[in-house]
């Protein structure tokens, strides 16, 4: 007969925030609420890069908190990092990519580079003197990543790499770029690699920006890599090691997104549920009405779901856990449809003027299907959930 455990000397502090990351979340909010809200509706209307957060972010270490501390970052966990980009999301989506796309970009050096380029490229990140893009989609490999056709050949000491590299996040923008190339042909995903690419780096050139339905702050281009000659230490990890890394790196990555897509969908019920207050119809606030009430109690639920499930996929990914592929996908795939279906019963609360720029719902409504669909569309990580449950590595605690 199995006893039953005993609750003295339990932690108390179970599935609650510790006392640092409660501060965290307040200093980004009233970062955000300062400096980055009021810029949002005008970055996307402009379709320009968010130049105002930026600088926030930069000035107050929140745009790349993962930088650890012996390379001049602030040494942030992943739910701390996911604190960060929650909260930017919250006030504006296309401002969040600083701090994602930053940690996107930048882990295959943190997870497998050598010491030499953490601490070149690690440091410089941290330092502000440029951000870190990721490059792994072509126009013709997109789900499909290892098709891939960019080229990386071997001439003495030096990579030269040929290729087209599309849906880039803040390419052109960004001074570093983690690029997947193929090296040998002959072994598909086993035959590609990983290199740092500069911007300055001759035969590096950027198409022009995507036309998007949303996050137009975020600029979205091609990355053109005619004969990019580079130092052969710019590789990341060994030769042929490059795929398993970028599907490492996205393991980790996924987590920040649901976290963008918890921030999007939370700053959707905060609007909507101040409205409901405010708006009078048939003499009384409407937030009155049983029905709207039972609309924005399952809105609640729904973020709330969302977010204790991206906190336990970024604790799983600070200690590598082996079920972080799946929890991963799985926070990814559930926060992203809930951030789409939060955001647009937030419209349907405003009704009429949800459908207005003069709000910033339909925004975030706009801003929130992307995170359906990069770092993996849902379809994509429902076949890695259920191929990881097929294989039995799931968490049952």
């Amino acid at each position: 007969m199995i006893g039953r455990p005993s609750i003295e000397g339990m932690d108390s502090s179970l599935f609650a925030l510790s006392e640092e990351h409660v501060a965290i979340r307040r200093a980004v909010r009233e970062l955000c609420d300062a400096k980055v809200a009021p810029f949002a509706a005008a970055v996307d209307e402009e379709a320009r890069f968010p130049h105002e957060a930026a600088a926030a972010l930069l000035a107050a270490d929140f745009h790349a908190p993962h930088v650890p501390e012996e390379y001049g970052g602030a040494g942030a966990d992943a739910l701390a990092t996911c604190l960060v980009i929650e909260e930017v999301a919250r006030a504006c989506v296309s401002s969040s990519l600083i701090p994602a796309v930053n940690k996107l970009g930048s882990l295959p050096v943190q997870l497998a580079g050598s010491e030499e380029l953490k601490k070149h490229y690690l440091g410089a990140l941290a330092r502000g003197e440029g951000g870190f893009s990721y490059c792994l989609s072509e126009p013709e490999a997109g789900s499909d990543a290892g098709g891939m056709t960019t080229r990386a050949v071997r001439e003495g000491d030096t990579w030269v790499l040929n290729g087209v590299k599309r849906w880039i996040t803040n390419a052109g923008e960004s001074e570093f770029y983690t690029v997947l190339a193929v090296t040998d042909p002959e072994r598909r995903t086993r035959g590609i690699s990983a290199f740092v690419v500069e911007k300055a780096d001759a035969g590096v050139s950027f198409g022009a920006p995507e036309r998007k339905l949303g996050i137009k702050g975020s600029p979205t281009r091609e990355v053109y890599l005619d004969d990019v000659r580079i130092p052969a230490d710019r590789m990341i990890g060994e030769e042929g090691q490059g795929f398993e890394i970028a599907m490492r790196t996205l393991d980790h990555t996924r987590v920040t997104i649901a976290a963008q897509a918890v921030g999007v969908a939370q700053g959707a019920l905060d609007h909507a549920l101040a409205y409901a207050q405010e708006r009078q119809q048939f003499g009384r606030p409407i937030a009155d009405n049983q029905g709207l009430q039972f609309l924005l109690a399952d809105m609640g639920m729904k973020v709330e779901a969302a977010r204790q499930m991206t906190y336990a996929a970024a604790g799983r990914s600070e200690r590598g856990d082996a079920d972080l592929t799946f929890f991963g996908a799985a926070a990814k795939c559930f926060a992203s449809d809930v951030a789409m279906q939060v955001t647009v019963d937030a419209v349907q609360v405003l009704g009429g003027y949800g459908y207005t720029r003069d709000y910033p719902l339909e925004r975030m409504m706009r801003d929130a299907k992307i995170t359906q669909i990069y770092e993996g569309t849902n379809q994509v990580q429902r076949i890695v959930m259920a191929r990881q449950l097929l294989a039995g590595v799931q968490s049952r605690i």
